[in-house]
């Protein structure tokens, strides 16, 4: 399970974290799982509980060893997303709404077109904002000052 780069990286990701996908490939073909994790490096995402192999790790300093089961990456061509109304697999495609929105629709044979929500999860953030300051930031009454007024002229360059 050595790193390796994808020949052809895709540039537009249609699978994101948290959406629920079928496994259309592999040794667990035809269940269901929610991504765990999207490897964009590799073209590869990680259902949560799926595609597991066995990995033996050696104790070290500070942990156990032994053999452990872990979820492996599954190229994302061998998932597909699942339709939120018939519940199949579908492909995704995209449209705008009337006020201008863009949303993700389920197309293909069996799809019944409807609108397949962003993942609630993807609200979050994965690391958090730092709360204290650090040495390289700016304090707060220098960032509030203000240096610059087109009326009265403050801050205006020379030319």
């Amino acid at each position: 399970m050595g790193w390796k780069a994808a020949e052809k990286i895709i540039q537009c990701w249609k699978i994101l974290r948290g959406d629920n996908v079928m496994i259309i490939r592999g040794k667990d073909k035809g269940e269901t799982g929610v991504i765990k994790r999207v490897i964009r490096s590799q073209n590869r995402v990680i259902v949560e509980g799926k595609n597991l192999v066995k990995k033996h790790i050696k104790q070290g300093q500070g942990h156990e060893g032994g053999i452990f089961s872990i979820e492996a990456p599954l190229h994302v061509s061998n998932v597909q997303v699942l339709d939120p109304v018939t519940g199949r697999p579908c492909k995704i495609g995209y449209k705008y709404l009337e006020d201008g929105t863009k949303v993700r629709i389920s197309r293909g044979q069996q799809a019944s077109g409807a609108i397949i929500p962003r993942p609630e999860i993807l609200k979050q953030r994965r690391k958090p904002r730092p709360t204290e300051s650090g040495p390289k930031d700016s304090p707060i009454d220098l960032v509030l000052e203000k240096t610059y007024d087109a009326k009265a002229g403050i801050g205006m360059p020379d030319l």
